[in-house]
């Protein structure tokens, strides 16, 4: 019976250091999930939804893994990010921190805002009003936004809210993106510290992408409690919607 009980819990221990390595190398080199906790991509992501993020498109670094092992330096395989991409990457000030931001900028871009609209290498990027957005805090306090069509040279569409176009971040100096680095701004202009505030998340290395949002896997507003013990506030609409262009 020793005997039997012995190998009973040997085989439940490699179990699990299987189980174990087979996550680990899915999160590492496949798709990682993250949550969305703040505003700032709003409305492309609400605060409550649940994402895949994929490994493998801008290939791997030492952020690539769990615990962000110093295996090499650098980046190998996969590709550069592409305008308009939907991106976790770790921020430049503390690497334990991800954050997620769409791309706007690529090595060599020169960016500036003006009065609210975005100039990518002295152009223009056009956007059309399509009416507006609104967000409730947690104290129920409702904010108005005007929400935009915005359409990056390479043809990417994505929506984009602002209060104002006087607001903080709206009228910029010229931004020139160093090699290896990217900009990144969130959809939400007026409420996102991104690649605009150069002292606190500035250009980002190539080396700190993580991956990019493919699609969204749950979403919940947890602010409308339970009825019954369920959850009320599923957003079933955007389970297993789509995220990157």
């Amino acid at each position: 019976m020793a005997k039997e009980s012995s190998g009973g819990l040997l085989s439940i221990l490699r179990t699990v250091v299987i189980a174990g390595a087979i996550a680990f190398t899915f999160r590492s080199f496949a798709f990682e999930p993250f949550n969305i906790p703040s505003g700032s991509m709003l409305p492309t992501l609400l605060v409550g939804d649940f994402l895949f993020v994929s490994k493998y498109s801008y290939g791997y670094s030492k952020y690539s893994f769990p615990g962000s092992l110093d295996l090499f330096s650098g980046r190998i395989g996969g590709s550069e990010p592409e305008r308009g991409d939907v991106a976790v990457f770790r921020y430049p000030q503390n690497t334990s921190i991800d954050y997620i931001k769409r791309v706007i900028g690529l090595p060599g871009d020169t960016i500036r805002m003006i009065d609210g609209r975005l100039y990518i290498n002295g152009k223009m990027v056009e956007r059309e009003h399509v009416g507006t957005f609104e967000d409730a805090d947690e104290r129920g306090v409702v904010s108005r936004m005007h929400m935009y069509i915005e359409t990056l040279p390479n043809g990417v569409k994505h929506h984009i809210l602002e209060r104002s176009d006087q607001d903080r971040f709206d009228n910029t100096g010229e931004f020139v993106v160093p090699p290896d680095h990217f900009f990144a701004m969130g959809d939400n202009r007026d409420n996102s510290q991104d690649s605009r505030a150069i002292n606190y998340v500035g250009y980002v290395p190539m080396e700190n992408l993580v991956g990019r949002a493919e699609i969204m896997f749950f979403s919940i507003d947890d602010r409308k409690g339970l009825v019954f013990g369920i959850p009320n506030g599923i957003r079933w609409s955007r389970i297993f919607s789509s995220i990157s262009p």
